[in-house]
């Protein structure tokens, strides 16, 4: 059975139809492909329907692995662009619009990916803040904060997990971004110190951490409603 998959891009007010076919056009050229070379259409599908969705096995669980959290990153910041913070500088607008833009096209760029290689398409999650103050900038900046840490962490610990090669390669090139992202936030929470590359996040041989998903998952958990599982992983 397939399901009816609905992404979108709701309370978002920002026009990113210009914007986002200049980033997106050259990973976009790498999708076109991939979706040629991507899992049988079975492949990791639970034939037993239950209530709960599972990532799936293989590949096509990485992808809807990652494409969770993409999820989970659009939502935040479409939130954050939507009702700034009050007294916002426009430099700090400019990163967040910046960041919303990256996140959304990540989300969607797994969405189509994932599309063209199964069935077993993650649905669209729902997400909860229930610490989170949008219009306290130390607030917003602590989650962002955690959830770009825990973004390339995330990235780093599913790779090896990854069987095709220009998946790989792709995953390689986002997590590069979302570093980037994690560096931006550091810096506007600590500017001009170390902390943009502190050692809570690299090791002493100069490497970003890596984690598994089963901790991933717990740790990001308390901002998804929807349930799902993972059990190739052992998640749910």
């Amino acid at each position: 059975m397939k399901k009816t998959i609905n992404v979108s891009n709701q309370g978002a007010t920002l026009d990113t139809g210009r914007r986002n076919f200049l980033k997106l056009s050259g990973i976009g050229l790498a999708m076109a492909g991939l979706t040629l070379i991507g899992c049988e259409d079975n492949e990791g599908y639970d034939f037993m329907q239950t209530d709960v969705f599972d990532l799936g096995k293989g590949d096509a669980g990485v992808l809807n692995y990652a494409y969770a959290l993409e999820q989970l990153e659009a939502d935040f910041y479409t939130k954050v662009v939507n009702n700034f913070y009050s007294g916002i500088s426009n430099a700090e607008k400019e990163l967040f619009t910046d960041l919303y833009h990256h996140e959304v096209i990540h989300r969607d760029f797994f969405k189509a990916a994932i599309s063209g290689a199964t069935s077993n398409v993650l649905p669209t999650l729902e997400f909860q803040y229930p610490n989170v103050n949008f219009n306290d900038r130390n607030s917003v900046l602590a989650t962002a904060k955690a959830l770009e840490d825990t973004g390339v962490a995330a990235y780093n610990g599913a790779g090896k997990y990854i069987t095709n090669a220009d998946y790989l390669v792709i995953a390689g090139k986002i997590v590069s971004v979302e570093a980037r992202h994690a560096s931006a936030i550091r810096n506007l929470i600590n500017p001009g110190t170390a902390a943009f590359s502190g050692d809570d996040i690299i090791d002493s041989n100069g490497l970003d951490l890596a984690k598994e998903p089963k901790d991933i998952v717990m740790a990001a958990g308390g901002f998804i409603k929807t349930p799902f599982t993972w059990k190739e992983q052992g998640i749910g």
